[in-house]
């Protein structure tokens, strides 16, 4: 008979691989860090399922749902045993129900090794908020925070960062977003749970280090929020301001936002910048309008950035007490390797 097992437990072995057996909307709601999703009923079928339950009976539901999962059961054994490539397939639906219990014993008879997840994903979700709530500032390595007006390089420069081997904790890949009205351009935006999730993961493989580089983010990103914790840990890091010229800077945002679908791109362009008008003087909204209607992002960008994020930004960065280190990033990889030489020595 397959085990129950808590995620504290199944975290601890390094043999093992999740097996989402959710729909695939659960799946893409939020889901446990790198986990398969082999779905024992669709969408479509779950929803059929629960319709006979409300209208009908419990007993019809459970007999819907074994017609419809005995149809499809060899194929979703198969397609577990070849995700799991010798591993242990540790098997979760929403709270540890009837869905991961039916697909565990199927395993299990077949003579293959298999555990279930006690409580389900509900069960890893409020380990993930437990442990986030129990976190302070000074539970996070010293923070050293990029700064820098929009277009300047600091995810460049912290991405060159990642790849040599430094610990960063990459807030806008967690929640999916850039971070501004247009940050979610051509993303899938984060919700709150996927964002916990993957935060609290990037937390636990930086523990330790001395330092972790971030982004000067926000408390908000998105649709997420970032914790307490982690803004007041930021607040009191070490500051780095990024600095490059203009024309680098109107180059780098068009490049990192711009879409291959250039109709896509313009509708969203233009929906972001209807949403921030009513916060432009006149004279800017009639300008913004007029570079946008002949797709002039250069310009557009330009004004966007000089007249209304520089601004705002250099308003933010007040709120920082420690001071600040200026480095220009016209070359980035450059301005990493400076970046690291201050962190190894400060």
């Amino acid at each position: 008979m397959f085990a129950d097992v808590t995620y504290e437990e199944a975290r601890q072995r390094q043999d093992i691989v999740w097996i989402d057996v959710r729909s695939e909307s659960e799946h893409r709601e939020s889901t446990i860090p790198q986990a398969v999703s082999a779905p024992l009923f669709n969408d479509e079928e779950r929803a059929r399922i629960g319709t006979v339950y409300k209208q009908e009976s419990p007993q019809a539901a459970q007999a819907l749902g074994l017609a419809i999962a005995s149809a499809k059961l060899p194929i979703l054994i198969e397609r577990i045993s070849a995700a799991a490539a010798g591993r242990t397939p540790v098997i979760f639906c929403w709270r540890g129900g009837m869905r991961s219990k039916a697909v565990a014993t199927v395993i299990d008879l077949l003579g293959v090794e298999a555990l279930r997840l006690q409580g389900g994903y509900r069960a890893y979700r409020r380990y993930v908020v437990d442990h986030l709530e129990a976190l302070a500032p000074e539970d996070v390595p010293r923070l050293i925070v990029l700064h820098g007006m929009t277009g300047v390089g600091k995810t460049m420069v912290l991405h060159i960062l990642a790849s040599r081997g430094e610990p960063v904790l990459d807030l806008e890949a967690m929640a999916e977003h850039r971070g501004s009205v247009f940050g979610g351009i051509g993303l899938a935006v984060a919700n709150q749970r996927q964002f916990d999730e993957r935060l609290l993961l990037a937390l636990e493989e930086v523990k330790g280090r001395p330092y972790a580089f971030v982004e000067a983010e926000s408390k908000r990103i998105g649709r997420v929020s970032m914790p307490d914790f982690l803004f007041e840990a930021k607040l009191r890091g070490v500051n780095i301001e990024l600095t490059a010229p203009s024309a680098v800077r109107v180059e780098r945002t068009l490049l990192q936002y711009r879409l291959d679908d250039s109709e896509v791109f313009h509708e969203q362009v233009e929906r972001a910048v209807r949403f921030i008008e009513k916060r432009f003087s006149p004279d800017l909204r009639k300008r913004a309008f007029a570079s946008l209607a002949v797709r002039d992002y250069h310009t557009l960008i330009e004004m966007l950035l000089v007249e209304y994020y520089d601004p705002r930004y250099r308003h933010a960065m007040n709120a920082y007490e420690q001071p600040f280190t200026a480095i220009d990033a016209a070359d980035c990889a450059h301005a990493a390797a400076q970046i690291q030489a201050l962190a190894q020595t400060s």
